[in-house]
């Protein structure tokens, strides 16, 4: 009995040490993360049969758990895992480890444009048959199949070359694709490793966007032609994307918790594997070396395959130095307005009315005057006044039955206006601060609400701090066509300089980007908000999200009319046939100022395709001209075959020069330091011109907005006699000692009489 005894306190005293013991064990396991690994394919040892093999016998010498999430083909010899420190570290003394880089999250950057950018005067493409070969890829948060913008009416076949497939998942099969929709696939492996096992209850792990983000930029791009499209009566007409005969294909690597690098590089991996001709990415993440940037060393394999890649510059604007995906292979689009808003009205009780934009188009307001007040003074924080309407940030008794202004910022703006309601309120003025300036972003606002500009909020928040009973009424205006001045540069457009490469002019061109109608999901209502139980087929967004795809898009029209035109051709051509001027001659606006914007903020210009059409000359460049770039920025023999997944090694007798890439800018910092004394800095850039006209000659032109800048072309002067001859030039700047963070700029163009070829000159003194 004793012994019987004994044997039970020595198990429980075992059960309660190996307890205690796995409890210790889990406190002091190391988190994991997840890492891109770069292999040195070309070295891998002569006893494994494949990569494969060889990166799982890799990744089994320092954990017998870890698995592989993704095996990469075209963006890199490698493959994707979770490890933790420890093992990372270990990973990486490993033989044929050639980096390892932390997984990063990226954010998405978030009708009248056809005929606002002069498309109807394109018509004769869609019959040429070439357009419909193009693919368009989407990288984004998936499709809503069941969008008329996704009708195949009229297509034929879908090319031979063509490898995409349509991925079965949750609400999601093969039939949902056909001759438009010619390829649908998911990537979550990334995600799922960071967040765990998607909650298929509340997002769909398959192609399906559950977001709406996917089916606005891929209907915004290609989508077919769409009549009697309208958000609640707003923007009515018929809606089609930019290249209406292309197909569409899209990757769904946009969640929820964001969009990760490991699943970015999949779905780029995948879509140079499935032979799209455009790559549209309206996301974004920060700045770092382009050795270490998996999405920058991605779209490199993307524009090697014959891949155009367009990106949104970001929506951090108006700062400056606050731009996204600037590698110099990558096309970086800003946005600007275009000539349709959406007008509401403000009359205050002495009499002042002032114009908004807004589509709420639900049960009006009163028509006669109610009580005004701003949230900072109906706020419950007592300490600082809250000005923004956060959740719950509002006093129910001060509010009830009033106009709340609120500041825009910090929250959504549709759900400031919730707030409001729930607060009690009957209408909201969302008010621009001076980072907004006077742009005017429109929302389906749940119940009465307008926003306003900076000057307009400004002289509203006057009247209620100077009067002792202020009130006023919001009244709503539909669809104004024909707005002008049109366009100018949105508030939120991310400017440049670019800091990461500042001899690279960034962004590229703007293009359409405010207020902007395109297909939406069936899952959400127009504000994204779970409150918003309303359906529609189109809404209206704003953002560099929307300008980017109109640029795929546009690009695609490019591609069909020309098929021989590379990735480089096709962007020359958009840059240097925009538009910087209005028809009155005066340069385009930026919104956030009021005053005239500059190649920081809009690069070449404005996106002119019926221009882009015939160029007459290109700046055209090859991979091996972008090796040669990251040369000229004395990248290692390792670091470029990180970027270039071959062996590429720059040559000691060429002395490589940022100002050599053949872009179709120029962006010349002048270092103040090195002219201390006063003396003239001079530098110079090499350019060279392709001919895809006829022959002709160009002669040069330079204008300039500061007289202490000498701009030297030699020659003057270019003859082309045959198609695809080469010509090039130089360009000598010198310039007298500014003081530091002056800016000025210039153009250069070369003109037959017929092609202006135009490129933007920034200049900055640091």
């Amino acid at each position: 009995m004793n012994m019987l005894i004994f044997k039970c306190l020595q198990m429980a005293l075992l059960l309660v040490f190996s307890g205690r013991y796995t409890i210790a064990e889990k406190k002091t396991q190391h988190p994991k993360r997840t890492y891109i690994v770069h292999m040195d394919k070309f070295n891998m040892p002569a006893s494994f049969d494949d990569h494969i093999q060889w990166y799982e016998s890799s990744l089994k010498t320092v954990s017998d758990t870890a698995e592989m999430l993704y095996t990469y083909k075209h963006v890199a010899h490698g493959f994707s895992t979770r490890l933790t420190v420890e093992e990372t570290d270990l990973l990486t003394k490993q033989p044929g480890i050639l980096s390892i880089i932390p997984e990063v999250r990226y954010e998405l950057h978030t009708t009248r444009t056809p005929e606002f950018l002069g498309l109807e005067k394109t018509s004769f493409l869609v019959s040429s048959g070439k357009q419909s070969e193009v693919i368009v890829g989407v990288i984004d948060t998936g499709v809503w199949p069941e969008l008329k913008s996704f009708d195949d009416t009229g297509l034929g076949p879908v090319r031979s070359s063509w490898k995409g497939e349509c991925e079965t998942g949750r609400n999601f099969n093969s039939s949902n694709c056909n001759k438009k929709l010619v390829g649908a696939r998911f990537f979550a492996k990334g995600y799922e490793a960071a967040f765990g096992p998607i909650d298929e209850k509340t997002e769909s792990k398959s192609p399906r966007d559950d977001d709406g983000h996917g089916s606005h930029t891929s209907t915004t791009a290609a989508g077919s032609a769409v009549a009697g499209a309208s958000l609640f009566g707003f923007a009515s007409g018929t809606a089609k994307g930019m290249a209406t005969q292309a197909r569409v294909a899209t990757y769904k690597a946009c969640w929820i918790g964001g969009c990760f690098t490991t699943d970015i590089v999949a779905a780029i991996d995948k879509a140079i594997e499935d032979g799209v001709n455009i790559l549209s990415m309206s996301l974004g993440g920060g700045l770092t070396d382009y050795y270490k940037d998996s999405v920058a060393m991605g779209t490199f394999a993307a524009i090697e395959h014959g891949i155009l890649v367009s990106s949104s510059a970001g929506n951090s604007g108006p700062s400056q130095a606050s731009l996204a995906n600037v590698a110099p292979w990558i096309t970086t689009v800003g946005a600007g307005t275009i000539d349709r808003n959406f007008p509401a009205y403000i009359t205050l009780g002495n009499g002042n009315r002032y114009s908004g934009v807004s589509l709420y188009n639900g049960k009006l307001p009163p028509d006669s005057l109610v009580p005004l007040v701003y949230a900072a003074n109906v706020s419950l924080n007592s300490d600082s006044s809250d000005n923004l309407c956060t959740t719950g940030s509002l006093i129910p008794s001060k509010v009830s039955g009033k106009i709340v202004i609120c500041d825009r910022g910090g929250n959504p703006r549709a759900e400031k206006s919730l707030v409001v309601k729930r607060a009690g309120g009957i209408g909201m003025i969302l008010a621009n601060n001076q980072d907004y300036g006077e742009e005017l972003v429109a929302d389906s606002y749940l119940f009465p609400a307008a926003a306003l500009g900076e000057k307009a909020s400004s002289e509203v928040k006057k009247y209620v701090s100077s009067t002792r009973n202020p009130t006023a009424k919001i009244a709503f205006g539909g669809t104004q066509l024909g707005v002008q001045p049109s366009p100018v540069v949105a508030a939120f457009s991310s400017r440049g300089p670019n800091i990461l490469t500042p001899k690279i002019l960034k962004p590229d061109l703007i293009a359409p980007g405010v207020n902007i109608l395109a297909g939406w999901t069936g899952k959400v209502g127009p504000t994204g908000l779970s409150d918003d139980t309303r359906h529609v087929s189109f809404n209206v967004m704003s953002g560099t999200s929307m300008s980017c795809p109109h640029v795929s898009g546009l690009a695609a029209l490019l591609k069909g009319a020309h098929p021989e035109w590379s990735p480089a051709a096709i962007r020359s051509a958009l840059m240097t046939t925009s538009y910087r001027t209005y028809k009155n001659g005066q340069t385009i606006k930026d919104i956030a100022t009021g005053t005239p914007a500059t190649p920081f903020d809009y690069g070449s210009g404005h996106a002119d395709p019926v221009a882009a059409l015939d160029p007459g000359l290109v700046y055209d460049t090859t991979a091996d001209d972008y090796l040669s770039f990251l040369c000229a920025l004395n990248y290692t023999s390792f670091q470029l075959k990180l970027v270039a997944r071959r062996e590429f090694t720059c040559d000691k007798r060429i002395k490589y020069r940022v100002e050599d890439l053949n872009y179709p800018s120029f962006a010349v910092p002048f270092d103040t330091a090195s002219g201390g004394s006063h003396k003239p800095s001079t530098v110079q850039y090499k350019r060279i011109l392709t001919n895809i006209g006829t022959s002709s000659t160009y002669k040069v032109s330079v204008s300039s907005q500061s007289p202490l800048i000498k701009i030297v072309v030699e020659p003057q002067t270019l003859s082309f006699k045959t198609l695809h001859e080469k010509k090039s030039y130089t360009v000598t700047f010198t310039s007298n000692s500014m003081s530091s963070g002056t800016t000025s700029f210039a153009h250069l163009e070369w003109s037959d009489g017929k092609h202006n070829v135009t490129s933007p000159i920034a200049f900055s003194w640091t």
